[in-house]
């Protein structure tokens, strides 16, 4: 509408210019010729600049045509390159200027611009990130900075950089990984280098420098050659490892058999208190610094050559403990030591030459371990032998307080000799089968072994047996007394009838005297006396319970040279000499008490 009247003003002003012409050629008297003439140039002029304007115009509109179009291809190619969809406008139907086009595609294709700068940076970062992890991997470090316009851009799409960015995420998982192993490698070989007394820098250094020293811009290499390289390290320490550790337990044992055989005090031994804890060790548990530094082997050995050396000029003296040890363990195991290597024997050989003292040490080392395991295998037998002389020593207080008189006196602590006292008499019950069951063990033993079964050089089954006997006599002997003590009371009866009163304390004391000399009515009813031996007596006719004297001296502390068995006896039948009571205060006290003396 704009336009159109502006070709009308257009109009009515060239046609008033073109009446005002006219009247002017009128007045200067111009012909029709010239006036033909001078409108056909005025035409000319204004179809040249009629043209000049459609011609400008025809120009501007393509170059804004072209404008246009190089913007949206670039618009939909950066949309493509982006990943972004074309927007939809179905609002918006009508057709657009050249110049409306080009104000609407101006702002987007910007923005766009904006975009994929920042996008092709996103993308640089990313792939410089990947190249420097895969560079760290593979042992290339020197990563070039990646140029963004290196960077392909015919594919900037989201879905392409969260590609890259899943990529980098797993590089960096792996190398996480790989730098935790390589931390764990390190610490190993730090630790295996303070036990070993190595040079932890030196040793790392080998395998790359930047494990030990990082300098500006440079990471600790993660490489399959840095892992190779810590692995064979480590086991290489290990080994050598395993090898000082056997090298040291082997010096250490040594060491304690010397200190041993040396009586070495504790003070000395505290200066290799540290390398004794290897001997018992396992190889894992072995961590203390510099424990297996070659200096400290060197100590180590170097003090077993100096015991050695000092063992050398004791030897005589070694000799002679060792052998002391030897019966020790014989007698806690009543078992017959070797002669052959007796003290003094040991002493003449050595002082004559005769042997070396290293081989006769050796040889007492070797009947030492064979006694060790023979007491290993006699020690169920040995319980069964302690039991046994246990329930004797109970049997024998038992007749010892069965005599005491003031038994049931209101003293302090006869509650506990009464209770003692039960418990005495169901061991003393069961004395029998405690005797049959040793026996049969024993039989049992030397059926198996093949051998007899010795006591302190005497026969076990021997001493039971004789055990048996004796208990069997005195069985008897007690029935006697018994009868003894009937007819006694018999004859205290009629003596009564026949003087009217008891005998007097007098002819009590007479028969008191007599009886503690030795002698006692020997029961056929004429009142004579038969000898009666003392307690001590051994070998006489007086029945005595055949026990081991060694459990006896165990309990009073003291031993004596011979290990053999006593015939000493436990339990006595005849009254004693330091029994003071007469027959006459006996038979009165068993008339009221009921029970026989200590036999």
């Amino acid at each position: 509408m704009g336009t159109l009247n502006g070709f009308r003003a257009l109009e009515t002003s060239c046609g008033a210019l073109l009446r005002e012409l006219q009247h002017v050629w009128t007045e200067i008297g111009e012909s029709d010729a010239d006036r033909d003439k001078m409108l056909m140039e005025l035409e000319r002029e204004c179809l040249q600049v009629y043209r000049r304007k459609v011609d400008e115009a025809s120009n501007t509109k393509a170059r804004l045509h072209q404008s246009v179009t190089a913007k949206e291809a670039e618009l939909a190619v950066l949309r493509a390159s982006l990943g972004e969809l074309t927007p939809h406008s179905p609002g918006d139907k009508r057709p657009k200027s050249l110049k409306e086009q080009l104000a609407s595609v101006t702002p987007l294709l910007d923005d766009l611009r904006v975009k994929k700068e920042e996008r092709i940076k996103q993308f640089a970062d990313v792939k410089l990130q990947i190249e420097k992890i895969n560079g760290e991997i593979s042992g290339y470090n020197h990563v070039a900075d990646t140029d963004p316009s290196n960077v392909e851009e015919h594919d900037l799409s989201l879905r392409k950089l969260n590609e890259y960015h899943t990529q980098l995420r797993a590089l960096q998982k792996e190398k996480s990984d790989r730098l935790h192993k390589v931390l764990e490698y390190v610490n190993e070989v730090h630790s295996l280098c303070g036990v070993l007394g190595l040079e932890f820098g030196k040793t790392v250094s080998e395998v790359h420098p930047s494990l030990h020293e990082t300098g500006i811009g440079q990471s600790t290499n993660i490489s399959n050659d840095t892992l190779e390289g810590l692995s064979l390290a480590v086991m290489k320490l290990k080994a050598e490892k395993r090898c000082r550790t056997q090298k040291l337990k082997d010096i250490v044992k040594s060491l304690f058999e010397l200190w041993s055989l040396m009586d070495t005090s504790e003070e000395e031994r505290r200066r290799f208190g540290k390398v004794a804890c290897v001997l018992g060790s396992p190889e894992e548990e072995v961590s203390h610094s510099g424990i297996l530094s070659p200096e400290m082997i060197e100590q180590t050995e170097a003090e077993v050559g100096r015991l050695t050396k000092l063992k050398a000029s004791r030897m005589k003296e070694l000799v002679l403990k060792r052998r002391l040890d030897l019966e020790e363990v014989c007698r806690r195991a009543h078992i017959e030591p070797d002669m052959s290597t007796a003290p003094d024997k040991s002493s003449a050989m050595i002082d004559s030459g005769l042997v070396d003292p290293s081989e006769l040490l050796s040889k007492i080392e070797a009947q030492i371990a064979s006694a060790k395991e023979e007491s290993l295998n006699r020690k169920e037998i040995l319980d069964r032998i302690d039991k046994w002389l246990a329930a004797c020593e109970e049997e024998n207080w038992l007749e010892d307080y069965n005599q005491d008189e003031n038994r049931y006196s209101a003293q302090r602590g006869v509650h506990l000799n009464l209770k003692r006292a039960e418990r005495a008499r169901i061991t003393v019950t069961k004395l029998p089968s405690i005797i049959d069951n040793l026996m049969h063990r024993t039989f049992s033993w030397e059926e198996e072994k093949n051998m007899p079964f010795l006591y302190d050089g005497v026969r076990l089954v021997a001493i039971l047996e004789e055990y048996k006997l004796r208990r069997q006599q005195k069985e008897e002997e007690k029935r006697r007394y018994r009868d003894q003590k009937k007819l006694q009371d018999l004859l205290l009866t009629e003596k009564e009838a026949m003087y009217g009163s008891k005998p007097s304390p007098k002819r009590n004391s007479s028969f008191n005297r007599k009886t503690s000399n030795g002698y006692r009515a020997n029961g056929n009813g004429n009142g004579s006396m038969t000898p009666t031996p003392r307690r001590g007596s051994v070998g006489s006719a007086t029945p005595e319970l055949l026990t081991p004297r060694s459990h006896s001296g165990r309990h009073n502390g003291y031993f004596k040279e011979s290990r053999r068995l006593s015939t000493a006896p436990l339990n006595f039948v005849a009254i004693s000499k330091e029994d003071t009571m007469s027959y006459a205060s006996v038979s009165i006290y068993g008339s009221e008490q009921g029970s026989p003396p200590r036999g």
